[in-house]
């Protein structure tokens, strides 16, 4: 038996055979046409790129119609490439100058962009040279008369494992008997990490070489929380696990009966729970699972796989539509929270370390058309229901005072134009960054209310690249300064009387809830399916006890002994699901 460590990016358990998914790439060797042939050797390529445009087409199609259209906008940004001016001189130069074959000049054409996106520092960047070998296959396929379309079907239960998958994979999945899905490369910003969640398949990526040894028909278990592989596990693992997916099954269906149910310690302390949603149509799960609200709706979607910046209208559609369904919730509405590199595919100059470079709030700064757009369209739906905006990894009291001033002038001009939004809205900040927890006496000045950010403020307290699998031991959301941070951040927003949740997923980790309460968080915004399982601990626990808790986890000091210490509180919780 064998544990391989990836990078967690769709959670859930899973136990199948493996089915190992070969490189299907056509080969192809250096080939040259006569000048004679010239032309009619451009025309087979015109006819091809035609084609493949066609079949990214349907692919989009059939995505938006089972996972709704923002998972199918994927695919436009296939067709961008497709149609890409300099990628279509430098296949008809290649066959017109340099007399090569349809198939050689997209072979080596693709090559030069593959490789450019590979070397790259930029995580993000990297991923998306898979999305340029996903075109250069179907146009091999098309060229070679090859099937286009594969379809990863298996006639048992498997997992599935590959170097990578396809956007166009992905679409073309089997669901019947796909259980879960592992390759070697990959995080958790590429499409197929995106697409696996939407379809709530367990997924493993950035595995590594050592998935090269496994077989197909090899046992596996994907256990896609923990990010791990087990290969030929034993049988007293395989009872181990398989007693766990069956206590989830019965433990959802139990749990589904606590949707009406307030989220009440045994001592009367009430916790919020809200929801962390990515796409309008995630409402129905929040409603489904008993939201309070959606405590952090992303709105990154907008920008990504998109051929064009959304307009005003774009925002206030998919805006408009949250607050309808949600019903009179509050909705707290983040604004762009991504890298200078991942708006419309501007990759003249990488950066080298984006983590710590123009993203977030300081790109909004930087694009203020692009930030007058979202912040119009949130104070238009300001007026529809309980909105309020947020805005991510402000750092400094400067960017926050230049986000509130464009706020203002927004409001100005909005009432001079007569189109009607709440002057009252309430704004936000995330914390994420140590800096921000250390000011956040004078922020808590000029904000209506904070959300702590986990997943960044580990990253950025512990110097911890959270995607990257040499060092994801070392990303520990109990490490001691974590929650000295966290702590720091309760105390200072409580004093000062502003609202305070926590948004990050370790707000969504059972085996941190009681620790949270005791800290003095009273608002947790955690993704819909976790809602039912803290509202259970929340509804066992008295609040007293939690803050017992929370003064021995004080005094540790190692990050282990506070998680070994929380699971055992929980375990002690609920002994018949441990």
């Amino acid at each position: 038996m064998r544990v391989l460590q990836g990078i967690a990016v769709s959670p859930g358990v899973a136990i199948a055979k493996a089915m190992v998914v070969d490189d299907q790439q056509p080969r192809v060797t250096r080939r040259f046409i006569s000048r004679a042939n010239v032309e009619s050797e451009l025309q087979r390529l015109s006819k091809a790129m035609e084609l493949v445009a066609e079949q990214i087409q349907d692919s989009q199609d059939e995505v938006a119609t089972e996972l709704g259209e923002e998972y199918g906008a994927i695919f436009s940004a296939h067709l961008q490439m497709v149609r890409d001016e300099k990628l279509n001189e430098s296949l008809v130069d290649s066959i017109r100058y340099r007399h090569y074959t349809a198939e050689y000049a997209v072979s080596q054409s693709f090559a030069r962009y593959i490789q450019f996106f590979e070397r790259v520092p930029n995580p993000f960047l990297r991923e998306r040279a898979g999305d340029f070998r996903d075109i250069e296959q179907r146009l091999l396929n098309v060229l070679f008369g090859a099937d286009s379309k594969r379809k990863l079907a298996a006639n048992q239960p498997s997992i599935v494992i590959a170097h990578d998958l396809t956007p166009s994979e992905m679409a073309n999945l089997d669901r019947g008997n796909i259980r879960g899905i592992v390759t070697e490369v990959g995080g958790p910003g590429s499409h197929s990490a995106i697409v696996a969640e939407a379809l709530e398949l367990p997924a493993v990526v950035g595995v590594g070489p050592h998935l090269r040894e496994i077989q197909t028909d090899t046992v596996l278990i994907i256990d896609g929380h923990q990010g791990r592989i087990i290969v030929q596990p034993d049988e007293e693992t395989i009872a181990r696990y398989e007693q766990e997916v069956e206590q989830q099954k019965q433990t959802a269906i139990r749990l589904s009966g606590l949707r009406d149910l307030p989220a009440v310690t045994i001592d009367g302390e009430t916790i919020t729970l809200m929801a962390n949603i990515e796409f309008p149509h995630e409402a129905d799960a929040c409603l489904e699972r008993g939201a309070s609200g959606v405590g952090l709706y992303r709105t990154e979607f907008l920008y990504l796989g998109q051929d064009h910046e959304p307009t005003e209208e774009d925002h206030y559609q998919v805006y408009a539509k949250v607050v309808h369904d949600m019903q009179g919730s509050p909705i707290v509405i983040r604004t762009l929270d991504l890298g200078a590199d991942k708006i419309n595919g501007d990759v003249q100059t990488p950066e080298s370390n984006p983590f710590l470079g123009l993203r977030s709030i300081r790109l909004s700064l930087r694009n203020t058309d692009q930030f007058r757009r979202q912040l119009r369209a949130i104070l238009r739906a300001s007026v529809l229901g309980d909105v309020r905006v947020m805005f991510p990894l402000v750092s400094t009291l400067h960017e926050l005072r230049q986000a509130k001033m464009l706020l203002s002038d927004l409001m100005e001009d909005l009432e001079e134009e007569g189109i009607a939004f709440d002057r009252n809205l309430k704004v936000g900040i995330m914390v994420e960054v140590p800096a921000s927890v250390v000011m956040l006496d004078r922020f808590a000045r000029e904000i209506d209310f904070i959300s702590i950010g986990t997943n960044d403020l580990v990253q950025y307290t512990l110097a911890v690249d959270r995607n990257n699998p040499d060092v994801a031991a070392l990303y520990n959301s109990c490490d001691p300064a974590v929650l000295r941070l966290i702590q720091m951040a309760v105390d200072s927003a409580t004093k000062a009387g502003i609202e305070v949740t926590l948004c990050g997923q370790m707000g969504g980790n059972p085996v941190y809830t009681m620790l949270l309460i005791g800290m003095g968080l009273r608002s947790l915004s955690v993704t819909p399916s976790a809602i039912p399982e803290i509202k259970q601990i929340c509804r066992t626990v008295s609040a007293e006890k939690c803050r017992e808790l929370a003064v021995r986890v004080r005094d540790m000091d190692n990050a282990w002994e506070i998680k070994r210490l929380l699971r055992e509180h929980l375990r002690q919780l609920f002994p018949d699901e441990s």
